[in-house]
């Protein structure tokens, strides 16, 4: 079984891809992941329910992020961000299942090892105002 670790890369992979090739299906890009982790006979569904939720969402996510964001437009960030953020920001609103703190911590790996050197602040700055507003029970303290 595939850990929800690397199903949220190959999710954040495939709405890259998808982001720079809008054609192709979220489950494509998920099996092109997959392909080149030499791992193609496998179909990771958490990924491509990431992938496809994020994607289809995508309109309402960047909205949800641009009130978030404060000083950035979608079309500002760079794109490795920005499908980060989609990502985690479908998770924190559709999985309620999952701890924020989780998808936080993930996405913010995520960011050091796909983005730039102050994509992981970025990220992180973003998502936790995210997450105050939808999940406030469960992240404390004030927005900042």
């Amino acid at each position: 079984m595939a850990s929800r670790h690397r199903g949220r890369r190959l999710a954040l992979q495939a709405l890259y891809a998808l982001e720079m090739n809008p054609g192709t299906t979220a489950a494509q890009a998920v099996a092109q992941g997959l392909a080149e982790l030499e791992a193609p006979e496998e179909r990771d569904e958490f990924a491509v329910a990431l992938a496809e939720g994020a994607w289809g969402a995508r309109r309402e996510l960047d909205r949800t992020i641009e009130g978030a964001s404060r000083r950035w437009k979608i079309g500002r960030m760079d794109r490795v961000d920005v499908s980060l953020l989609r990502l985690a920001t479908h998770e924190l609103l559709a999985t309620p299942e999952t701890p924020a703190a989780v998808i936080l911590d993930e996405a913010v790996e995520l960011a050091k090892e796909f983005g730039t050197p102050e994509s992981s602040a970025f990220v992180n700055g973003i998502l936790d105002r995210i997450a105050r507003d939808a999940r406030p029970g469960e992240v404390g303290g004030k927005g900042g």
